[in-house]
């Protein structure tokens, strides 16, 4: 099944600029999502990381990552409505950078839950090249409750 921006952001709170996810590729809900992330000079993280040479911050990366991640988790209507919130991140690794014109394609997969929290992974490529990947722990709570 793939979903549409409309449809993410159904599921995800997160609007522009902090919406990293364009598309879902394939989605098993409350198991695994692959998604897309097309990256762009038009984005504002550009105008400052590096205005000559622009890279996409690791932080930004490892968030598109996990929103793909984020839409797994809350696609079951009896999640909708809750946020995914970080608990730590674990086995962070860059491989290479990614660059306006690319396309991220992130690989996520919900590894373990237990109540509300739980551990997810994710794989993002570029061209079939693992660029990044990370353990994402989370919390899964109502947007009333913060």
């Amino acid at each position: 099944m793939e979903l549409d921006i409309n449809e993410i952001k159904k599921i995800l709170p997160h609007r522009p600029p902090m919406l990293l996810v364009d598309r879902i590729l394939e989605i098993e809900p409350f198991k695994s999502a692959t998604g897309l992330k097309n990256i762009t000079m038009n984005e504002p993280q550009f105008l400052g990381h590096f205005p000559e040479n622009p890279i996409m911050p690791g932080v930004l990366l490892l968030e598109a990552m996990a929103q793909v991640g984020g839409v797994a988790m809350l696609y079951p209507e009896e999640h909708r409505g809750k946020i995914a919130l970080f608990g730590g991140m674990d086995n962070i690794k860059f491989k290479q950078i990614v660059i306006p014109g690319d396309t991220l394609i992130t690989k996520a997969e919900i590894v373990k839950v237990r109540g509300d929290f739980g551990v997810l992974h994710a794989d993002g490529y570029v061209k079939d090249k693992l660029v990044a990947s990370a353990d994402f722990k989370f919390a899964l709570k109502h947007q009333h409750d913060l």
